[in-house]
This record gives structure tokens, C-alpha cells and sequence, in this order.
């Protein structure tokens, strides 16, 4: 049998990169924005830097005062600003800038006053930004792009254009028709191939040059852009791929890097550093942009913490493309941190490029409310209660339907979760207790038993079963149907258990879900006898049947599971019947509580194919169950009842088509047909304490003994007899008794003794020498009358041989018995008794007379075929001593 394959999942668990607080960012000339900038109909118009944005600047020290040279270019700069001003004043234009004349340039005017503006808030000495000095410094919330480029004039504003006006905030169009959602942006990232291949190479190319300007880099990666769209995918590709997320800085274990071209030369940075990249090179190449600053659900982050006692602790971009605002991560979409290395995992996300609003800000919640860019904006309240989805959760497709917070409080000890998908999926979860005094999760996951998860084609239900009171975390996880590798964490919840649900505890379960898995139609199963969430209740008897619906030939292997319940006593508990359209499992409960019953298969035809769990289901037995010496027998195969193998024999037309028959009376016949006349059957008839049966050749058609029949060849198997049938007289060979017709075959079977059988039919088709199984039937006798014998069939007794009367092999002694027998070709029949009695052939070719015992031991049967032919014997009744009892 081939082995089961069981994959252990492995789960990731990073989180998205929660990054560094607004306060910790440090003043740069980079990032400190001069102001709001527009450039509109030739005229340019200067917004200072309003003190207020920076409290320690709004009351500078009266007897603080710039040096001679900063008097000197403060002075020189307003002369040139005065100059420029009365110049567009007055219609005209500054004359073309000469280095002899100190004239500036339109650009060289605002790094000036940008200049100007540092310096006057510059620290005397340079700092070293540890964890706590990095606090001190200031954070700029909100900074915009001006759409020039060196290269690109930057295009007149249209009515529909977001440009601010003069001193004022830009914001976002409110109309909904403005945000349409990302598919209809682009079909799929995969449009970009062209521009995401090129802004990684030319990236590459950059970094080798030893090119670290931001504005540079922007023009080089845009190069082959045709749009907007192009243009910021391209920066946004180039910096998910070329900057990492700074562990060691965010945690306070080196410096943070602070301009952008530190970050970019060093290939790290925080989220500002992200975002302010993001800002220079959109400004570059004429595409508005926006810092956007707020909450994340990221680093440090623990459901339900009340954020508004906190400073926002993460910024992002915002950017005007297509007539729509959109949003986007480069932070993010870079990769994740894995804390308890404190490395960061490199892993491209698409996700956080132009993300839909109503998914951003499930992890995102934006100073502003106007940045969620939804038509009704939601509060900080329901984003803290909101549960944590990660970009996996929306790229698979799923929808959380219950809970619709992130915390879950059981009822009565259970609590329910369920996730539709809009495709199949496989799902797994992680449930971890946490730390009463720190809250912390522990290192040791709960108990696979605590949770009952079924998953359908449309998604998954997780019902859990805390084992102890207290607080858990819970992780799903999930990737699509058919996908190798470790699972995706998907979401995270917040379980609360006040009290336990006193009940028996639950089979482990290492294949997680429970039901029909979600793989099983794919694998060729397209139903199954037993609802998915609820367990199956077992009768009083302790038996049940599980059936799956097969669309095409399937192998089965199945596994039972209970607490007391050994592997090989597991086994006793399974009799497997493989069908063309339907695999059956007939299942047997020893013990009370709950059974796990694992069913895999694979193709019929590919016998080295490896088989593939297909479902898990519970079982509940409430009664005592069935008693340990009515189990099935230990040589059971896995061919139970008519199926694959009778139908590749050519036989049909069964009696029972079921694996197990119940046998009340003690008797039974088994009939079947058969199509070539050639197929030669044998029979076995084994209980548990027999010896084990050992099919070999024999000379005749039809054998129904464990061994070849010769002329009395059953003298030797009166010593097969085993403990359980010392009382009775003869091996389980005389038990059984094989009648074949040109196409139908019976099979008599009388039990000894009350108990559970295993009949076993086998075939061959000449010129084989061995023959092979073909199906197991289990036999169930209730009857405490033990059962007379068979008599001992001969190699002459074949095809078309017919016993009549009488059917019992043990015969009273001193008595008359009638004899009828259909013995085809035969010519003469007599009885050999104390006299030697022949048969007459009636009307009906039944050949029949009466013959007295006496006191002999053993009669026998005879048949010539031919006048003057020698007497074959054809079977032989034994005869009981007059002392004896049957």
C-alpha cells in the first residue's frame, strides 16, 4: 500500500513593518519642504514656513543672531526675491541670469530660501539620532509634490486637477465617481511587466554607477513610461526593490538615516524614508504627490490598543493618477520584519500599489479624515476595533463574516469563526494562549482538538473549544487550492474564553479541517454521506457508514483515531468497499467519544500515485459501542464487497451488494454471475482465531476448501481447527460450499458458531496457476445453534454439480435419507452406504434414491461417466456414533 503523504505546514510570522514615530524624525534640508508651490500661468507664489509648524521655532531667543554671512545672503536673497517679484509685477520678465551680476536663477531662489529657512533651526551640533534623541526631532505630517520637472514642464491645472490653491491644503475630490476601484485602473499588475522589468534593472545599473540622487534615479527608471501611471509604478516598483526597511534604526540600535540620499546610498531607511523618496522623485518627474501620516496596524501593534493616546507612528503616500486619488505603501509593499530575528524578510507586495481605500484602511488610519478617500469615513474606534487582515486576506479573496471585530467572547465555551472565498482555498489555523501577567502569546500552540475546521469550496467555519479560561491569539492562514510551500497568514483575531465547556475531548486532527477538504472534488470526489460542520452520531450499536461520491475510479485509505484506541485495533474497526461511482467506509466504535475518520485516495489506475487526504470527519459514539470481540477480522483486505476488482473479473448480479451480511439464522447464500464460464472461483472461510487462510492451486473448476482438494484431501484439515472451534468436529472447509452453474455461482455458507467471519473469494482463468482476490465479504452470525457442516467436496464434484438433499454433511446414524443431486454427463450415480443404493434420473435430470446409514462412519457419493467408467467419488457425509451428539 502506498505510504500517506502529510505535509507540516509552516507559517510565517512576520508582520508588516510598523515604522518610526512622527517625533523621531530628524530636521534635514531634505525634508524640510519650503512650502506649498505652484507654478500657474508664469507666475510663482511663495508660502514661507509657518513658525507654528514647528513650536520650538514659534519663539525664536531674541539674543540669538545669525552670523555676518548668514546677514549677507539673507540680504542678497531678498534683494533677488524683491527683484523678481516687481518684475512679474510690472509684465515682464527677469532677465536671463549672469554670474557677474549675482543673479539667481528660478530654482537657485527657492534652495536659498530653503536655505535660509534650515539654517535658522539648525542645531549648533550634530546629533547622533539614537532611539531617544531621534524623539526630540520634528516630524513633517504632510508635504506635497510640485509637479516641474527639468525635463518635463509641469502641465497647466484643469478644472478637475487637485492643486492647491495659495496657503491652502490640498484635498482629495470627494465624489465617489473619482475613486474608481484598482481593476479599473489596470487589469492586473502584470501590464507593468515592461516598467517594473526596466525599473529594476536600470535600478541595478544606478547602484553599481554609484548614482544616490533621488531626482536622477526618478528620470532614469521613467524613461521608457508613457504616462502618469507608468511613471509612479515605476517609482514605486524601484523602491520596493532598492530600499529595505531599517531594523536597527527603528529599534534605536544605530543612527537612522535621514536625507534621501543617505537612504538610498545605504539601501534602508523607515517608513519617512519611504515616503519622502517617494515625494522627490514623483515631484521629478510631474506626478502630484502626497505624504500622507497616521496609524498602523504594523510593528508593535496589539489589537485594540487605544491608538488615540499615541502619536500617529506611520507614513505613506498619496498620489493624483487618472483623475483619482490613489494610495500606496512603499514601506510595505518592500517586505516585512520578522521580530523575533529583528531582520527584515524582502517580500514584493503588490498589494500596497494603489490599494482600493475600503482595504487600506483596514491597516492604515490617516491623521486627516479626508486621506481615507472613502465616501463615508470611519472612525479611530472602529479602525482599533477593526480585526487585523494582512494583504493576503484581500489578494485571496476573502471576506470575513464572522466575527466583525477583532475581538471574539465564547458563549457557553465555544466561539465561531467563518471566511467565504471566492475560489477554493486551503485554510489552517494557529490558536496561542496568552501570558496572564504580560500578555504576551506563548511559545506552545494549542491543541489542534480545541477547533473543529471545515472547509468548502466558498470558504471555511472554525468553531473552537478553548481547553483552559484566559485570553488567546488566533492566526489564519490560507493559499489557493493546489499551491505548494507554506501557508499565508491571512488574519488575526482576538479570542476571550471567561469559562470552559465541560465536555470529552477531541480526536487530534494534524490535517487541520474537518469535513470534505476543499481539494476533494479536484481529486475526484464529488460528495460525501456526512454534513461538513456537525459531527456524524454514531448509533447504538456503534456502527456507521461513511460514503464519497466518486466521479471517477479512486483508491481509498482510511485512518481512525481515538484516545484509546490503538493503530492495530484501529484497524479491526474498517472494512473498505472500492465501487466505480462510490468508495464506502463501514466503521466500527469500541469505545465512547469522538472518532476522527481520515479518508485519502488517489487515481484507481496509478498505483504509484501518492495518496491525498480528501476529508477528516468526527465522529461521536454516545453508547458503550460494539464489543471488542465483534470487531472485524484481522485479515480483512481492502476490497470489501463487490466493487472494482469483481467488475475487472467480469462478475455482476450480486446477492448482497454490500460488504457486510448478517446471518440470523446461522446460513446464507451468496450469489453472483459470472461471464466467462471459464473463470474458475475459490472460496475461504476465516474467523480470528482461525489459522491464517493461505490460497493455493487446485486440480478442479470450483474449490471450496483452503487447500487443494485431493481424494480425501480433508483428512488432513481436521487439524486446523483452533481454539474458538476445539468443540466442533470439522475445519471451516466443511462450512462452506461452492455451486457453479454455466454462469451463476453460490456460495453456501453455514457458521460453526456465533461470531464474525471473513469469506473470501478468489479467481484465476486458466493458464494461471495462483489465484487472485477478489473481494472480502464479512459475515455476522447471531444464531447460538451451531451450524451442521457441508460434506466434503471432492475434485470430481464441478461445473453444473448440484446438491439437493441432503445439505448437511453430518448424518444421523441407523436412518434413512433421501438423496437428490444434479451431476451432469454423468451416466450412473449410487450412494455407497452399508449397501450400495443407485440413483435414478427423473424427468426433471435429477438424479435421486434413499440410502440407510447403519452403523457405518461415512458415505459416500459416486458418478460414472461413461457404462463400463470407474466410480469417481464426488463427496462424502460423515455419519455421527450413536453415543455422539451434533
Amino acid at each position: 500500500m502506498a505510504d500517506i503523504m502529510v505535509h507540516k505546514f509552516s507559517f510565517p510570522l512576520t508582520c508588516p513593518p510598523c515604522h518610526a514615530q512622527p517625533n523621531q524624525q530628524p530636521i534635514t534640508e531634505e525634508n524640510q519642504h519650503p512650502g506649498n508651490q505652484r507654478q500657474e500661468s508664469g507666475s510663482v507664489t511663495l508660502r514661507p514656513k509657518d513658525p507654528k509648524d514647528n513650536p520650538k521655532q514659534a519663539n525664536p531667543e531674541p539674543n540669538k543672531k545669525p552670523t555676518h554671512n548668514d546677514k549677507q545672503s539673507q540680504e542678497e536673497c531678498k534683494r533677488t526675491i524683491k527683484a523678481y517679484m516687481i518684475s512679474e509685477k510690472e509684465g515682464g520678465a527677469p532677465s536671463k541670469p549672469r554670474p557677474a551680476d549675482s543673479v539667481f536663477s528660478h530654482k537657485t531662489v527657492f534652495e536659498k530660501w530653503e536655505s535660509l529657512q534650515y539654517e535658522e533651526q539648525r542645531p549648533s551640533t550634530k546629533r547622533q539620532l539614537s532611539a531617544e534623541s531621534a524623539a526630540k526631532c520634528v516630524s513633517v505630517r504632510k508635504r506635497s509634490s510640485v509637479t516641474s520637472s527639468r525635463e518635463e514642464p509641469a502641465k497647466p491645472l484643469s478644472p478637475t486637477d487637485p492643486g492647491r490653491q495659495p496657503g491652502k491644503a490640498c484635498l482629495p475630490i470627494s465624489s465617489s465617481s473619482q475613486r474608481k476601484p484598482r481593476r479599473q485602473l489596470f487589469s492586473s499588475t502584470g501590464v507593468f511587466h515592461k516598467v517594473d522589468t526596466l525599473a529594476i534593472s536600470a535600478g541595478r545599473e544606478l547602484k553599481e554607477q554609484g548614482v544616490f540622487s533621488a531626482q536622477s534615479i526618478a528620470r532614469a527608471i521613467t524613461q521608457g513610461a508613457i504616462n502618469e501611471l507608468e511613471k509612479l509604478r515605476a517609482i514605486w516598483v524601484w523602491l520596493c526593490h532598492n530600499i529595505e526597511y531599517d531594523v536597527e534604526g527603528y529599534l534605536g540600535l544605530s543612527p537612522k538615516l535621514c536625507t534621501p540620499e543617505e537612504v538610498i546610498k545605504q539601501g534602508r531607511g523607515v517608513c519617512s524614508g519611504f515616503s519622502s523618496i517617494c515625494l522627490e522623485m514623483c515631484r521629478e518627474v510631474g506626478v502630484q504627490c502626497e505624504e500622507v501620516s497616521g496609524y498602523s496596524k504594523g510593528i508593535g501593534h496589539s489589537p485594540g490598543r487605544k491608538l488615540a493616546q499615541d502619536r500617529s507612528d506611520h507614513s505613506w503616500n498619496v498620489v493624483w493618477v487618472k483623475d483619482r486619488w490613489g494610495l500606496l505603501d512603499a514601506c510595505w509593499g518592500a517586505g516585512t520584519v520578522n521580530m523575533e530575528t529583528k531582520t527584515f524578510v524582502k517580500r514584493f507586495d503588490d498589494f500596497y500599489f494603489l490599494t482600493d481605500p475600503s482595504e487600506f484602511i483596514n491597516s492604515h488610519f490617516p491623521d486627516e479624515q479626508h486621506w481615507q478617500l472613502l465616501d463615508t469615513p470611519i472612525s479611530l474606534e472602529k479602525f482599533e476595533l477593526g480585526p487585523l487582515k494582512t494583504s493576503a486576506f484581500y489578494t485571496l479573496g476573502l471576506t470575513l463574516q464572522q466575527p466583525t471585530q477583532y475581538k471574539i467572547t465564547t458563549e457557553d465555551g465555544e466561539a465561531t469563526v467563518s471566511v467565504t472565498s471566492s475560489r477554493p482555498l486551503t485554510f489552517a489555523y494557529e490558536l496561542r494562549q496568552r501570558d496572564v501577567q504580560t500578555g504576551v502569546p506563548g511559545q506552545r500552540e494549542v491543541d489542534s482538538s480545541c477547533g473543529l475546521l471545515s472547509v468548502t469550496r466558498q470558504g471555511m467555519s472554525l468553531r473552537l473549544l478553548p481547553p483552559d479560561p484566559g485570553d488567546y491569539e488566533l492566526k489564519l492562514f490560507a493559499q489557493a487550492e493546489g499551491d505548494s510551500g507554506a501557508l499565508r497568514w491571512v488574519c488575526s483575531l482576538e479570542l476571550e474564553c471567561p469559562a470552559v465547556r465541560q465536555s470529552q475531548p477531541l480526536p487530534a486532527n494534524p490535517y487541520m479541517s474537518w469535513g470534505s477538504g476543499a481539494r476533494a472534488g479536484a481529486l475526484g470526489v464529488k460528495g460525501c454521506s456526512l454534513p461538513n460542520e456537525e459531527p456524524l452520531e454514531v448509533g447504538e450499536g456503534g456502527e456507521c457508514e461513511v460514503i464519497l461520491h466518486t466521479a471517477r475510479p479512486l483508491m481509498v485509505v482510511c485512518e481512525l483515531a481515538h484516545a484509546l484506541l490503538d493503530p492495530a485495533l484501529a484497524k479491526r474497526c474498517l472494512a473498505l468497499q472500492i465501487a466505480a461511482e462510490r468508495l464506502v467506509c463501514n466503521v466500527l466504535c469500541p469505545y465512547k467519544g469522538f472518532y476522527r475518520l481520515s479518508m485519502f485516495v488517489r487515481d484507481y489506475s496509478d498505483g504509484s500515485g501518492t495518496l491525498q487526504n480528501v476529508g477528516n470527519f468526527l465522529l461521536h459514539c454516545k453508547s458503550q459501542g460494539v464489543n471488542l470481540n465483534q470487531l472485524y477480522p484481522p485479515d480483512l483486505g481492502p476490497w470489501c464487497g463487490p466493487g472494482m476488482r469483481t467488475d475487472a473479473a467480469g462478475l455482476s448480479q450480486f446477492s448482497h451488494p454490500g460488504a457486510l451480511v448478517n446471518v440470523p439464522q446461522g446460513r446464507c447464500n451468496i450469489t453472483f454471475h459470472r461471464t466467462s464460464p471459464e473463470l474458475q472461483i475459490h472460496a475461504v472461510l476465516s474467523t480470528e482465531m482461525s489459522q491464517k487462510s493461505q490460497v493455493k492451486s487446485g486440480p478442479g473448476q470450483g474449490l471450496n476448501s483452503e487447500t487443494s482438494h485431493k481424494d480425501k484431501a480433508s483428512s488432513k484439515q481436521d487439524n486446523s481447527t483452533t481454539e474458538l472451534h476445539q468443540e466442533a468436529l470439522f475445519p471451516l472447509s466443511r462450512y462452506i460450499l461452492l455451486t457453479l452453474t454455466d454462469s451463476k455461482v453460490t456460495v453456501s455458507v453455514s457458521a460453526s458458531s456465533p461470531g464474525v467471519y471473513r469469506l473470501g473469494l478468489y479467481g484465476r482463468m486458466p493458464p494461471q496457476q495462483e489465484f487472485s482476490p477478489l473481494c472480502d465479504y464479512v459475515l455476522r452470525s447471531m444464531c447460538e445453534k451451531r451450524g451442521d457442516p457441508f460434506p466434503c467436496v471432492y475434485s470430481a464434484w464441478g461445473k453444473g454439480c448440484v446438491l439437493l438433499e441432503p445439505r448437511s454433511g453430518l448424518l444421523a446414524p441407523q436412518s434413512w435419507v433421501r438423496v437428490r443431486v444434479k451431476v451432469p454427463a454423468a451416466r450412473k450415480v449410487s450412494v455407497l452406504a452399508e449397501e450400495r443404493v443407485e440413483l435414478k434420473m427423473n424427468k426433471s435430470k435429477v438424479w435421486e434414491g434413499e440410502a440407510y446409514t447403519g452403523s457405518i462412519r461415512q458415505i459416500k457419493l459416486t458418478a460414472a461417466t461413461s457404462e463400463a467408467g470407474d466410480m469417481a467419488v464426488l463427496m462424502t457425509f460423515d455419519v455421527l456414533d450413536l453415543e455422539s451428539e451434533p
